[in-house]
């Protein structure tokens, strides 16, 4: 009989990096909805992240924002310390920061455009779930560890002049494939991969024509970030505990294997 219904995430600690904006702070919000304390990082844009933190804070969790650049080992390493400090522990990662880079051949890619992308997209991977793991472990109520790392469709399907973004993501596939097997079964890593998504970055950095594009999908529009936080959440919750390594993709059809 009506007792209160237990919400998915109840009392479970989530980190999400680019948690300020876009399906980061969708999937913050999203698991603070379902009771997860939850601590977001940004790089720049505090004002964003201080507007997620509000809206996560409505639904009464514990909320934080620091600021750090994910490709940077000390800052990084200081957003654990302060995430330790506040929570004593983490289950639930988010490697969703990310950026998508500039539209350039190969021939014509500055060195440091390809370094500015593959270490945002894949060395924060890495360094986020070098600082992160051991604060995983550190639960101590024997639920089932998450990993969530944010790739994307062209990691599978590839794009022209995108050779920097799409290496990246697939940096992140082969990564996560490695850790779901170094550290099932006491932590689960996956992988969503969102197809063409309607975000302020993308609404705001592309053009109208490229945004049409996008459409030319199976599904005809753009996915929501309510969707992909859907599936972030899925992995996330006890519902999601038998998926280990897998490649979680809602794409509305762009991408068939």
């Amino acid at each position: 009989m009506g007792g209160k219904e237990m919400k998915k995430l109840e009392n479970r600690v989530a980190v999400i990096t680019g948690g300020n904006r876009g399906i980061g702070k969708g999937i913050a919000v999203e698991f603070a909805k379902q009771g997860a304390n939850v601590a977001i990082s940004y790089h720049r844009n505090s004002a964003a992240a201080a507007e997620t933190i509000a809206e996560c804070e409505k639904y009464g969790v514990k909320a934080i924002a620091v600021q750090a650049n994910v490709g940077n080992s000390a800052d990084v390493r200081r957003m654990a310390d302060t995430v330790e400090k506040e929570f004593g522990f983490v289950d639930i990662l988010v490697n969703n920061a990310g950026t998508i880079g500039l539209e350039v051949t190969m021939e014509d890619m500055e060195e440091a455009e390809w370094d500015r992308v593959v270490n945002t997209d894949l060395k924060g991977v890495f360094l986020n779930c070098k600082y992160f793991i051991p604060l995983i472990k550190a639960r101590t109520d024997g639920t089932v560890g998450k990993i969530i790392n944010i790739s994307s469709e062209l990691s599978k399907k590839g794009r022209e002049c995108y050779g920097h973004y799409a290496a990246s993501k697939g940096g992140i596939n082969s990564l996560t494939m490695c850790l779901a097997l170094e550290l099932a079964p006491e932590i689960n890593v996956n992988i969503v991969a969102p197809g063409p998504v309607e975000t302020d970055m993308i609404l705001a950095d592309m053009e109208a024509e490229w945004v049409e594009k996008e459409k030319n999908i199976p599904l005809r529009r753009l996915g929501t970030v309510e969707e992909i936080a859907a599936a972030a959440l899925l992995l996330a919750s006890d519902d999601g505990n038998f998926f280990c390594g897998q490649f979680v993709s809602p794409n509305g059809g762009a991408v068939f294997f």
